[in-house]
């Protein structure tokens, strides 16, 4: 490319009538090298496809709660070739020769001194998606100002510098690449030991697991963990075990999503007799547990659980006189408040963040640069992580952790369900609810969000369902009612919606869209006093008030908004 673009497409007519985007399709296909990428781009211009054609060149994607993600095809927004890149700089590059869970990449960064690490995924996005997340030479994902100054290098440098940045043989064929798959699972394994508590009593436990890695890479990583631990494997569902793209087997490869998802795996528990169902997200860093008959936990209960397990083990590796003050639970602040009840009857300390593990992984760095060890860290969708391996979360390792705390409680004649009974009636019950709008129209969005912040004489509802108002918290403009200067203590976030209230009676709801999907999501929570045992009443009360808030401050059917699936 020379500095005139138009010297370059002299014989090309104006494809779409908008001179902006012809030159930036013009430039795409200067620049692609790929001749299946390139058709995609020639077709939509033969077809005069200029609506498809914005939308993949008028604008850039931005970071959110998990790296990039979108649909899969030519533009701007997907990232690929990332080794070849770096090698054709010169830059050593360790490359995994197949696929690993997500957790791995961070790990990686951390065990050998990297500049950065790139996990090419979408999660448990839909198939047509793919995904870009980047890592910070802390092991934890880029956020603000890293994320920023990362797209503002991008856009200085859009042309690429080479045709080496197209050679995806590069990676065979340079010395400076390496595989570190084996260090790496062997490393990773001989530190999850530090996780495994009472490995005599895993190696005899009766219990008997079902695993799914729901077509994506968690198989062969979940068995070698429950090995460590002292388990025999898991039984796999076998339709779910290996890799697919596709997901054939699943209407949404989101274990999140519940029963709906978990068909396959509920129906070969019962078939073996196997009282504990795992599942891990397609690039599983994520877990989703069911207990027979067949209980799906939450986000929040089973953070419940795994943070009454950490803390319980804990204290019986740190018996009395050893002081819980300098050891931290992290958790995002649309999940569960349960820990933080638990950190004032139990001496620990607990911080909330921003939505997205990039925030909790940020402050564990931080925690730990100072001295302070994170026992757990959870986010409501089903993302944890024990202890400190990884600044990120961890299906893996959360994975052989239930099993383990499972396998303890039944020498004690006790469920998981029993055992979340038992941490509410200490702490008192966390009733809490969250699902989700589909919604694909960023100006509905806005539009949304702009009237909650106009809702009453010009400002936010004063109350919802009959109780009243008495904090707002909204994050995207930096205010917070509670404050005495107004002013938010956790992040501005203008690139997204967030909005919270907190009722006279002790609710706290929140209103935010998706950092990963096109979707505005919505949170709830009761939290009851410790000993309180009528739990309906509790039930019906958020029930209301969370119908209320999503019916007359979102507008589902004037909006066009589409509900989850059942």
């Amino acid at each position: 490319m020379n500095g005139d673009l138009n010297a370059n497409v002299k014989t090309r007519c104006s494809a779409t009538g908008d001179p902006v985007l012809d030159q930036r399709t013009d430039q795409w296909l200067s620049w692609d090298k790929n001749p299946q990428t390139r058709g995609q781009v020639e077709v939509l211009l033969e077809q005069g496809s200029s609506e498809e054609l914005r939308r993949r060149f008028s604008s850039r994607m931005a970071f959110g709660t998990a790296g990039l993600r979108a649909p899969m095809g030519a533009g701007f927004s997907l990232a690929r070739l990332t080794a070849a890149v770096l090698l054709s700089k010169d830059v050593p590059v360790l490359l995994f020769s197949t696929y690993v869970p997500t957790p791995f990449v961070a790990y990686s960064v951390k065990k050998f001194g990297a500049a950065a690490g790139v996990m090419i995924t979408a999660s448990h996005n839909p198939k047509e998606d793919n995904g870009y997340k980047v890592y910070w030479c802390t092991g934890a994902q880029i956020s603000s100002p890293h994320d920023k100054e990362v797209l503002r290098c991008i856009e200085e440098s859009e042309e690429p510098w080479s045709d080496a940045c197209w050679d995806a043989g590069l990676a065979d064929r340079s010395p400076l690449k390496t595989d570190p798959l084996v260090e790496v699972t062997s490393s990773y394994m001989e530190e999850l030991k530090d996780l495994c508590f009472h490995r005599e009593l895993n190696l005899c436990s009766p219990l008997r697991f079902v695993h799914s890695a729901f077509h994506g890479v968690g198989h062969r990583y979940v068995q070698q963990a429950f090995s460590v631990f002292g388990f025999p494997p898991p039984i796999s569902v076998p339709e779910q075990r290996d890799p697919d793209p596709n997901f054939s087997s699943l209407r949404c490869p989101n274990p999140e999503e519940g029963h709906s998802v978990l068909e396959l795996s509920l129906r070969l528990a019962e078939s073996v007799s196997a009282r504990i169902v795992l599942a891990t997200d397609p690039d599983a860093d994520r877990l989703a547990v069911a207990e027979s008959d067949w209980k799906v936990f939450t986000g929040n209960e089973l953070a419940a659980l795994l943070g009454w397990w950490m803390l319980f083990n804990w204290r019986e590796r740190n018996p009395p006189p050893a002081d819980p003050s300098s050891l931290y639970m992290l958790a995002t602040c649309v999940s569960s408040r349960i820990l933080r009840t638990m950190a004032k009857q139990e001496g620990f300390r607990f911080e909330e963040t921003l939505p997205g593990f990039k925030w909790i992984g940020k402050r564990m760095v931080e925690l730990s640069d100072a001295g302070h060890q994170v026992l757990f860290a959870f986010e409501e969708s089903i993302g944890f992580l024990c202890g400190a391996m990884v600044p990120d979360k961890d299906g893996v390792s959360a994975a052989v952790v239930v099993a383990e705390m499972s396998s303890y409680l039944q020498t004690k004649q006790l469920s998981l369900t029993q055992q979340l009974h038992s941490i509410y009636q200490r702490y008192g019950f966390h009733v809490s609810r969250t699902s989700y709008l589909l919604c694909d129209h960023a100006p509905t969005v806005l539009r949304i969000f702009s009237r909650i912040r106009s809702y009453e004489d010009g400002s936010y509802p004063r109350s919802c369902a009959g109780h009243r108002v008495v904090c707002v918290r909204d994050v995207t403009v930096g205010y917070d009612s509670s404050q005495p200067d107004h002013r938010c203590t956790l992040p501005v976030t203008k690139s997204s919606q967030m909005i919270s209230f907190t009722l006279a009676n002790g609710i706290r709801a929140t209103l935010r869209t998706s950092g990963t999907e096109p979707k505005i999501k919505y949170y709830s929570e009761f939290c009851a006093e410790p000993g309180e045992r009528e739990v309906s009443g509790l039930e019906a009360e958020l029930e209301e008030v969370t119908r209320v808030l999503v019916a007359e401050l979102l507008e589902p059917e004037k909006n066009l908004l589409i509900g989850r699936l059942a």
